[in-house]
């Protein structure tokens, strides 16, 4: 539900900061005031191209914000969370923002992060729906007309199992004929597999070996430097004479033969009988090195061999040594795949006609209920286009069959077809319908909808054109209806519409000889009963309009 909108230097707007009510919420004013600015706007917010012209005269930028309840839209929070735009403090709130350059360039930004058109327009058309000649139509494409039947129908989770299931015939489809179109192909490379995997087989290599092998190759290289030098520790911890352990002894023993000692001696006492019994210890870790110490050139020799093979097979493949363990297991996997020839191209015929069999019957049940549905839909919407002054107008709900070949949404093409007069073939939306037409039709389909619609803000712009009197009444109770059961926001003319709304604002353009402005006034009382009878009776407003405005906002 839309919240808040904050609009700065857009057209004639200065500065607008517009709370947005729950309910039905009307915008009026006269002809030339700038009704459509808030729709405008709201457009750019939601995706629409940018245009330079639109920043208000003087300013280098127009910056608009509209901010989203989503704690009644699943879809929308699910979407900015697998985007990573969700707001951590208050993830039901959505903040879309859209700042445009007197120039022509434009910053889009969800949540305050930077975000492109696409994803504004994607995640707007789970927000809010727009009735109007803009290009912000929905009921004009096809995938709304499906999403609208599939909602009525109450099987938006049989579609979703559809698509699941189209995806996974694919995947397995796609699978089989590579490796049935490249039989060839597939053998050379299984033979070159069994080749290098055999080779590496052989050459046996164990999980850790090689830095074992590195280790010991660089201990016998060094063997007789290492052991000379071992040697000369030991004797330079053992001798009798000038060796570490016997000087330590000493100064122990002048230490202790001290008549009298200070901390500081009494603690150089402590470190010196530690260093004393850790150098006895090191001597003798170093003898036991020396007496287990192997000098044995002929396993440097069968080391230095065995690195070679691996180095060698490595460098063959051009991967690192110790990569090798890994690269053997890739091989294993792929050949898993590979193997089986004809067998295995059976195997995987009969997965892909499993696959298929299943999406099959899920979408055959998904034609049923649409079927079902769409008849069904269809005569409601008749009904309520003859309420609103369509009374030749007849919707049908056509389910073509796809005769190419399946698609992920189902066996057909679901469209919306009408004719609006008696003898007259249904056509599509776009080509048969007015503006005022569309508008009315697409109430129609909301009213209907509405309690199965996942969109929980309507927008609605001059929906009452062409039209007046009993039918206006009519148009008004129903937006009204929509209006309790979530956000709606009609731009009207018609008084019979705008006495109907919860909320009620009225556009206000000012001029003078340097500049123009429009503002947005929220009316209520006395200054709602005026503008209620303005819209009755024109500029001068009598004492029978005024009456007639109380009695129609006591309805």
């Amino acid at each position: 539900m839309l919240t808040h909108l904050n609009i700065q230097n857009f057209t004639l707007v200065d500065q607008l900061d517009l709370d947005i009510k729950p309910g039905m919420t009307v915008i009026t004013g006269e002809t030339g005031a700038g009704k459509s600015i808030l729709l405008d706007a709201l457009g750019q917010a939601l995706g629409d191209k940018a245009d330079g012209e639109r920043v208000r005269t003087g300013a280098s930028r127009a910056d608009i914000c509209a901010s989203f309840d989503t704690s009644q839209i699943p879809a929308a929070q699910e979407w900015l969370q697998s985007h990573d735009l969700q707001q951590s403090d208050n993830p039901q709130e959505c903040l879309l923002r859209r700042v445009i350059n007197a120039d022509g360039k434009s910053k889009a930004y969800i949540n305050g992060q930077p975000a492109t058109l696409q994803q504004l327009r994607a995640l707007g058309e789970m927000l809010i729906d727009i009735h109007s000649q803009h290009e912000h139509q929905s009921l004009l494409v096809k995938d709304t007309h499906r999403r609208l039947v599939d909602e009525f129908a109450g099987q938006t989770e049989l579609a979703k199992q559809v698509r699941l299931a189209f995806r996974e015939w694919q995947s397995r489809l796609e699978h089989f004929l590579h490796l049935r179109d490249n039989a060839a192909d597939v053998s050379a490379r299984f033979q070159l597999l069994s080749y290098q995997f055999n080779e590496l087989e052989q050459l046996g290599l164990q999980q850790g070996e090689l830095p074992k092998l590195e280790a010991e190759q660089r201990s016998l290289s060094n063997a007789e430097e290492i052991l000379r030098g071992s040697q000369q520790l030991a004797a330079f911890c053992g001798d009798d004479e000038q060796g570490l352990s016997v000087n330590l002894h000493r100064a122990l023993h002048i230490l202790r033969s001290l008549p009298e000692k200070s901390a500081a001696l009494q603690t150089a006492e402590e470190l010196l009988t530690s260093a004393q019994i850790q150098v006895e210890e090191a001597q003798h870790e170093i003898e036991r090195h020396i007496d287990t110490f192997n000098l044995d050139p002929a396993r440097l020799v069968v080391v230095e061999d065995r690195l070679s093979a691996i180095y060698d097979i490595a460098r063959k493949h051009r991967i690192q040594p110790e990569e090798l363990p890994a690269f053997i297991d890739k091989l294993s996997a792929e050949l898993e795949q590979l193997q089986g020839g004809d067998a295995k191209l059976d195997q995987l015929a009969q997965q892909v006609a499993q696959a298929e069999k299943a999406y099959r019957q899920l979408a055959e049940q998904l034609s049923a209920k649409r079927t079902k549905a769409g008849a069904n839909l269809a005569k409601q919407v008749n009904e309520q286009l003859k309420l609103l002054a369509m009374e030749n107008a007849k919707l049908t709900i056509s389910l073509l069959p796809l005769s190419d070949k399946p698609s992920p949404n189902g066996l057909e093409e679901v469209e919306f077809l009408i004719s609006t007069n008696p003898g007259q073939a249904p056509r599509p939306l776009a080509k048969i319908a007015s503006g005022g037409e569309l508008s009315r039709i697409s109430l129609a389909i909301q009213v209907i909808t509405a309690k199965t619609s996942a969109t929980p803000t309507l927008v609605f712009d001059e929906v009452d054109v062409g039209i007046g009197g009993a039918t206006g009444d009519v148009v008004g109770q129903l937006l009204r209806q929509l209006g309790e059961r979530g956000q709606v926001i009609c731009v009207t003319h018609l008084a019979q519409v705008a006495s109907k709304g919860h909320q009620h604002l009225q556009v206000v353009k000012t001029a003078s000889k340097k500049s123009a402005e429009s503002t947005l006034v929220e009316l209520a009382g006395d200054s709602k009963v005026e503008e209620i009878a303005r819209m009755l009776g024109g500029l001068k407003i009598t004492d029978q309009s005024l009456a007639h405005a109380r009695e129609m906002l006591a309805i």
